[in-house]
């Protein structure tokens, strides 16, 4: 190889990749936390470097020339190693004090982790702990998230994962709601009742078809991506909701909607990269929740 044809500097090319995988030089300088015009240099740096126009402008926007979606390709590779080298690294880290993100659903995250983190920070104080609290799931491998709690089993050969429990889910309505519908009792009156919905019609009365219930579209009036604001809509009175049972049967005013029918049932996992399973800080945080949510802590 001639290592003296590689003269370009790699901030200046994630300068490029980042803008491009963003779509703009304002989004990739909040994601690299740095400003506008310090981007916006390294990139055209980048561009006198290999002698090519990466970007042309269209209104206010970028677009990639057809130089610069070929270099993309190649740019990404290097991308990609570039954070194969830090997880190699990272993993090579005895310590366990340090930071440590987490990612889970916003009901895990708001219900579940509280207590388990403040049982690990007595613990193991000297770790930090992040909490991304969404409902797409985070890429380990590009280190969005340390360790993540999925409601499925990844298939990546890259990560790890255990299956750490179920997560049983119940239909609750507000005993306010129940009471403004006339306390249905039964399936054909349950399926007049209005729900809410995660924004996928048809997956959701998929899996209402679990407990009996026939459903369309028109019983479905309101609609979020959030699973918070969903379950304050159930609380206050709006329409029927679906939630973990342990965080259902427990809130006051709501009640589980035909609790003689079976709960429906998801698997939960813990997934972290292989690389920083090594890590030892990682590996212990992994290892205590893992103990936790499987009922053994």
């Amino acid at each position: 190889m001639d290592w003296r044809s590689v003269n370009f500097d790699w901030n200046r090319a994630r300068a490029f990749l980042v803008t491009a995988e963003e779509g703009s030089l304002s989004a990739a300088a909040r994601a690299l936390e740095i400003t506008q015009p310090t981007l916006s240099r390294q990139v055209t740096a980048l561009e006198k470097e290999l002698g090519v126009a990466l970007f042309e402008r269209i209104g206010r926007g970028l677009e990639l020339t057809p130089n610069g979606l070929d270099l993309l390709q190649h740019v990404r590779a290097m991308g990609e190693a570039a954070n194969q080298l830090a997880l190699t690294a990272s993993g090579r880290s005895e310590s366990v004090e340090g930071h440590i993100c987490l990612s889970a659903t916003e009901v895990t995250a708001a219900y579940t982790l509280p207590p388990l983190i403040q049982k690990l920070r007595q613990q193991q104080p000297g770790i930090s702990v992040e909490i991304v609290a969404s409902n797409h799931a985070s890429d380990l491998q590009r280190r969005e998230a340390d360790i993540a709690l999925r409601a499925f089993q990844p298939t990546q050969p890259e990560l790890i994962a255990r299956r750490v429990g179920d997560i049983e889910v119940g239909l609750y309505a507000s005993t306010d709601y129940l009471s403004a519908i006339g306390h249905p009792t039964t399936l054909a009156a349950f399926n007049r009742a209005d729900y809410i919905c995660f924004g996928e019609n048809e997956r959701l009365i998929e899996a209402m078809r679990h407990f009996g219930l026939e459903l369309s579209r028109q019983n479905f009036p309101l609609i979020t991506e959030s699973h918070l604001v969903h379950w304050e809509l159930v609380k206050q009175g709006l329409a029927i909701g679906i939630m973990p049972a342990d965080i259902g049967d427990r809130e006051p005013g709501v009640v589980r909607v035909m609790p003689e029918r079976s709960l429906l049932t998801t698997p939960l996992w813990l997934v972290a990269h292989r690389e920083l399973k090594t890590n030892r800080r990682v590996r212990v945080v992994f290892d205590f929740l893992a103990q936790e949510l499987s009922g053994a802590g």
